[in-house]
């Protein structure tokens, strides 16, 4: 009985096989980033065809669930045959081919479904590559029957969903509405409204007001080993690549995305990094990043020179603190101590805009954006400990003046006046 039904179990197990391929490939190529894609297209044969099959998704998505279904009512098909068999060929009752219906569907669960995809998605540039062949040719098998498959797609859609459009845009009074709603635990609205606040404040945040500045983070000129790093991460967690003969920032290797980081060559690993100029906002930047799919901006200064870096982790910090703090950031520490009445212990990089809200007092007007530049600008020359300036209502004394490294200020409130 058991060789009449081997050639079943043989089927069973090649469309386990081509419903697992389908699989895989389906995750493969649909959590491909950009960077990724933009490799395939310059690779080998099979891969450049995975990155064209990508430029149609509607399509290749449509050929990959047809063939999986086909296959898998095949699969059931013949998993019911051999259960009528069993059924018919077995005295001993049900229980063989109930079990046997059992297995074949975790099987299919597991090896065709589960296993590929989590497999696809563990290794997709490397096997998008490797199923950019095949699955072109699987997917113009069914060109001819396309036409039909959109049709009966535009149908279920406007048959289930007949009046729905979409919006234009939201107002951030919509979202805020949509938030208070949604749920009646204040806690949470109010960690959901200071989020949506502090997405609006991107706006306003100019990019050199959170940016890394230059003398806070190195970057490496390739050939770049792993050695380089000496065996700690870097504060931003990314290592950033510099111009061979220069000392620009030109690249990015984020190490936590890094599955096998190698010990040579790490540079190849590095995606390019955009260029923002230092006037644009945090939220121009963070646009610009979601555009072109990178996650480091370089700031540069009027002169094309790179004066600082800011990551996609900065940014989400930003949203996603109560008190978006840049001192915070870079110094993990809060920006501004109380001291006593009138008196503050004040990080060089607080930004101005954080400290007129902490102080709820409306500042002088300065062409700086933090407390270091107005000392600077005071004083007219670089700051050195003890060095005291008077800045509208403020007395402000250089407490700390490293020459790598942050600033300390005591900031002293002489008199409140037309400053209240």
């Amino acid at each position: 009985m058991l060789f009449e039904l081997l050639p079943w179990l043989v089927a069973m197990v090649v469309l386990i096989g081509c419903s697992g391929f389908f699989s895989a490939s389906e995750a493969a190529l649909f959590s491909l980033r950009l960077r990724d894609r933009e490799r395939l297209a310059t690779g080998g044969a099979s891969q450049q065809m995975a990155a064209r099959l990508l430029d149609d998704p509607d399509r290749l998505l449509s050929a990959v669930l047809f063939w999986n279904l086909v296959i898998n009512m095949v699969y059931f098909a013949i998993v019911s045959v051999v259960s009528l068999r069993l059924e018919r060929e077995l005295t001993v009752g049900r229980t063989y081919p109930a079990a046997f219906a059992a297995a074949a569907l975790l099987v299919i669960i597991f090896f065709s479904e589960m296993l590929p995809k989590s497999v696809g998605v563990l290794i997709n540039r490397k096997l998008a590559g490797l199923l950019g062949a095949p699955l072109t040719v699987a997917v113009r098998l069914l060109d001819p029957f396309m036409p039909i498959l959109r049709f009966v797609n535009l149908l279920s859609r406007r048959m289930i969903w007949p009046g729905f459009k979409s919006e234009p845009y939201l107002e951030v009074s919509d979202l805020e509405r949509a938030i208070s709603l949604s749920t009646t635990d204040a806690k949470l609205v109010a960690q959901e409204q200071a989020a949506l606040q502090n997405i609006v404040l991107l706006s306003d945040i100019r990019a050199d007001e959170w940016m890394r500045p230059r003398t806070q983070f190195r970057t490496f000129c390739p050939p770049v080993a792993l050695e380089d790093l000496n065996g700690q991460m870097t504060p931003s967690g990314y290592m950033l690549i510099s111009e061979r003969d220069s000392e620009e920032v030109e690249s990015a290797i984020h190490l936590k995305e890094l599955f096998t980081v190698p010990h040579e060559r790490l540079e190849h690993h590095a995606e390019p990094v955009i260029y923002v100029p230092w006037c644009a906002t945090v939220a121009d930047a963070l646009q610009e990043m979601q555009r072109r799919n990178r996650q480091v901006a370089a700031i540069v200064n009027e002169y094309g020179e790179t004066c600082g870096i800011l990551t996609f982790e900065d940014i989400l910090d930003t949203v996603f603190s109560y008190s978006p703090s840049r001192s915070r950031l870079l110094l993990d520490q809060k920006p501004i101590h109380d001291l006593g009445p009138g008196m503050w212990l004040v990080a060089g990089v607080t930004p101005l805009r954080r400290l007129s809200r902490y102080l709820e007092l409306g500042l002088p007007a300065s062409k700086n954006v933090t407390v270091g530049g107005v000392i600077q600008e005071q004083l007219g020359k670089l700051a050195e400990e003890d060095d005291i300036c008077n800045w509208g209502p403020f007395r402000m004394k250089v407490l700390e003046a490293p020459e790598r490294g942050h600033m300390l200020i005591e900031l002293k409130l002489l008199h409140r006046g037309e400053w209240r």
